[in-house]
């Protein structure tokens, strides 16, 4: 059994053909050999509703690319993102995936590890949160998802170009996690190890809580060379 894997905020689109194509070369080498694959967000730089397959050619490919793991027996799991949030049921039976909870607790080789995207633990950034906490609503989603198709992509590059445009302009450190946000859930979920993305700024984190030593794992983008986090295989 080879080891479990975890990539995030591909922020795949038409416009980044050498991301989409190393994530294709992923798929068909590496992944292959995985004990399970993990998507913790954004693996889309959009996603507007899951009859995005019927209308977008890179969203049926990466669907399909995905799928194809099943026939090395690699288990798939995706966590929404803040830029993929609506992708649903159709999009998981297509990619033969299983959508999982933010947060979300798995165990390997014994030991547990908590699962983020990473986008509640940036709680200084007040005005993506009040737009998180919106976004995530049943209702909105809904009133959204009704739109035709054609206005809820406008609608996404307006959220994504009013985004770019506000972080050129927001402190580094409101971008970041929040250190007190970032103890509490540790504390919340037991201090055990935490895996995660969003930020953009792989690292290993140690902190030093209650007498526990806690460790936070952020993920690369894929704009970067180190692009897969691994966990080594469980011991025969």
């Amino acid at each position: 059994m080879g080891k479990t894997l975890f990539i995030s905020d591909l922020h795949l689109h038409q416009t980044r053909p050498l991301t989409t194509a190393a994530f294709f070369h992923f798929l068909e080498h590496e992944a292959r050999h995985a004990a399970a694959l993990y998507i913790l967000g954004d693996l889309f730089e959009y996603w507007v509703g899951d009859d995005q397959l019927d209308y977008d050619t890179l969203s049926i490919e990466v669907s399909r690319a995905l799928a194809r793991l099943a026939e090395f027996h690699v288990p798939v799991f995706l966590m929404h993102g803040n830029r993929d949030f609506l992708i649903g049921l159709r999009f998981a039976l297509a990619a033969k995936l299983t959508l999982l909870t933010d947060p979300t607790k798995i165990t390997v080789a014994g030991k547990q590890y908590l699962l983020l995207h990473g986008d509640t633990l940036c709680t200084d950034d007040t005005k993506y949160q009040t737009f998180r906490t919106m976004a995530r609503d049943a209702a909105w989603q809904a009133s959204v998802l009704a739109k035709p198709y054609e206005e809820r992509v406008a609608l996404a590059q307006m959220i994504r170009e009013r985004s770019d445009t506000e972080k050129a302009v927001k402190p580094e450190d409101i971008m970041d996690v929040t250190t007190q946000t970032v103890e509490s859930t540790f504390r919340q979920h037991g201090y055990i190890e935490m895996i995660h993305g969003h930020t953009h700024r792989q690292a290993r984190h140690v902190y030093k809580i209650d007498g526990h030593e806690c460790i936070r794992n952020v993920l690369a983008d894929w704009h970067n060379d180190a692009m897969v986090f691994a966990l080594p295989q469980p011991t025969p």
